[in-house]
């Protein structure tokens, strides 16, 4: 295996325990915020408003760690293009050092 192909396989580990993890703590992030609103709906502090507070927090919440996902994603795409590129170029510099 190159080292190029397992800095690849590195990247892809790292992008997919990132994509992961952001999943994981928004899960908890949801079920730790919803907490507060449940409680003051069950006492009456929130009357109508409970739902409508609670999925507005909710969708907040999920833009934020959605945005964290696709930057995970674009930044592991720019890698893998990166890494593609300095392997064109090492196929490059073989490929002309054949010929001389």
């Amino acid at each position: 295996m190159s080292f190029l192909t397992r800095v690849e396989a590195i990247k892809d580990l790292i992008q997919e325990a990132v994509d992961k993890g952001a999943t994981s703590v928004e899960q908890i992030h949801q079920a730790i915020a919803s907490m507060p609103l449940d409680a003051l709906a069950k006492r009456g502090l929130l009357e109508d408003d409970a739902a409508a507070a609670k999925k507005t927090h909710a969708e907040t919440i999920g833009t934020v760690y959605d945005a964290i996902r696709r930057v995970n994603r674009e930044v592991g795409d720019l890698a893998s293009g990166l890494i593609e590129t300095v392997e064109d170029q090492i196929a490059a510099q073989k490929n002309i050092g054949k010929k001389d």
